[in-house]
């Protein structure tokens, strides 16, 4: 039969274990080992006997406590993970509300950004001299085209609000453009869309502060910021000075 041959890099942890193994043999006794070491030293059998069962004792309450710590461990590790899988969700669920009431706001906006080319075509018609509110339609209807996030859709909302405000306080001057069948319909529809602005802005704010409660609350406030949610901002809207326009730029 061939004889094993063990590897030559492995020698030195072979002996450096097989060390271990001797002196942990060499530290075991026996319990007749321990009575006659006590005789030696005038202590009765039956005492020895007891610390022996006394220290084996006190060993294993040693490993229970420690077995039930580590399933106490254990178990808190299973309901932190288990608490934080269902706070993301519940604050996912929340956020997502947020977005889609979000969603339905933006839709508002651009009806009502999609109006301004009716008015303009209104303005037009009636008032050919008014290049200045002309522009001032066409250039808050691209802002608002041009913006990407909420804050910035907000503000451009905001320059087409006071580009509206603006017509309504020609109209006022101009009975001839009051009294045509196209600025009818296109007050109606003003007033149906910002009618639609409100009753979704409001919504979009009812899912900020539920989403923000989520958030904020105890304790889903340990969790979330570590996963990924901030509370949001309400909508609030906004002011913005009125854009100067250059009529000699329509020429």
């Amino acid at each position: 039969m061939k004889e094993d041959r063990i590897p030559e890099q492995i020698t030195p942890e072979v002996f450096a274990l097989a060390s271990r193994l001797y002196a942990q043999k060499n530290q075991e006794f026996s319990l007749e080992e321990l009575v006659k070491a006590g005789a030696e030293a005038q202590i009765p059998a039956e005492f020895i006997q007891q610390a022996v069962q006394q220290i084996q004792a006190k060993h294993l309450q040693a490993q229970k406590r420690q077995k039930k710590l580590k399933l106490i461990l254990l178990s808190m590790g299973v309901v932190i993970i288990f608490w934080s899988i269902l706070t993301y969700n519940t604050l996912k669920s929340a956020a997502q509300r947020v977005d889609a009431a979000w969603a339905q706001v933006e839709n508002q906006f651009q009806r009502r950004a999609d109006l301004i080319p009716n008015l303009v075509s209104v303005t037009q018609a009636y008032a050919r001299q008014e290049r200045e509110l002309v522009m001032l339609l066409q250039n808050s209807r691209q802002t608002y085209l041009q913006a990407d996030s909420p804050d910035e859709k907000i503000a451009a909302m905001a320059q087409i609000t006071q580009a509206f405000d603006k017509f309504q306080n020609y109209s006022v001057q101009n009975p001839q453009l009051q009294s045509s069948q196209a600025f009818t319909n296109l007050q109606y529809e003003l007033a149906g869309t910002e009618n639609r602005i409100a009753v979704e802005r409001m919504r979009y704010n009812q899912a900020v502060e539920a989403y923000n409660q989520k958030v904020e609350s105890f304790p889903n406030s340990l969790f979330s910021v570590v996963l990924g949610f901030q509370p949001k901002a309400f909508y609030q809207a906004q002011k913005t000075t009125t854009p100067v326009i250059n009529p000699d730029v329509m020429k």
